[in-house]
């Protein structure tokens, strides 16, 4: 074992060796809720931005395949339930919120997985995202249109769906709680 001078008397003494800190084996609940924190911010400054600066149905186009553009979208995914007559907003709404409690659950008993409690902070911040704009507009700041010939057959004039920041991130989410379920099933066998 190497010695190091002892400050106070002048002895050498043994150094010891590093210990793991207990519960140091990964981020913890804060750090995953910090990050869906900063999800939910940057998300709600661009919708910020959108209403401020367009009017619906407004855009502007970015790239041949890529416009900005303000929609209001009153439903769910693909705008499901956007006609429905108002109940789906509070149903969204609620729904989001309840997700919202499972997912700090989950994230308080396994913060030290990190690509599970990375995809449950997107999942989180994104939901949370959309739920404030139930809550404040009654409907979800879209800005994000993408839009390719090859989707005409299934999309009008093959413009994909508008989306937003939350739902990218849920979208990644989504995606990382996939990929950690294929590794965790690939490691068991």
């Amino acid at each position: 074992m190497a010695r190091r001078p002892n400050a106070v008397a002048g002895r050498t003494t043994k150094a010891l060796p590093l210990q793991p800190v207990q519960g140091a084996q990964g981020p913890s609940l804060l750090f995953w809720l910090a990050l869906a924190l900063l999800i939910l911010v940057a998300d709600q400054l661009s919708k910020w931005l959108i209403l401020g600066s367009y009017v619906q149905h407004e855009s502007t186009v970015v790239t041949s395949f890529f416009n900005l553009v303000r929609v209001h979208n009153p439903g769910a995914a693909f705008s499901f339930l956007a006609d429905a007559g108002g109940w789906q907003r509070w149903f969204f709404t609620a729904l989001g919120l309840g997700a919202a409690g499972f997912i700090v659950w989950l994230l308080r008993a396994h913060a030290g997985q990190r690509l599970f409690s990375f995809a449950l902070s997107c999942v989180l911040g994104g939901a949370l995202g959309n739920v404030i704009d139930r809550m404040v507009h009654g409907y979800v700041v879209d800005m994000l249109d993408f839009h390719w010939r090859w989707l005409e057959p299934v999309f009008p004039a093959g413009h994909f769906p508008a989306f937003n920041l939350a739902d990218v991130a849920i979208s990644i989410g989504a995606a990382g709680l996939i990929l950690d379920e294929l590794l965790r099933v690939r490691k068991t066998s």
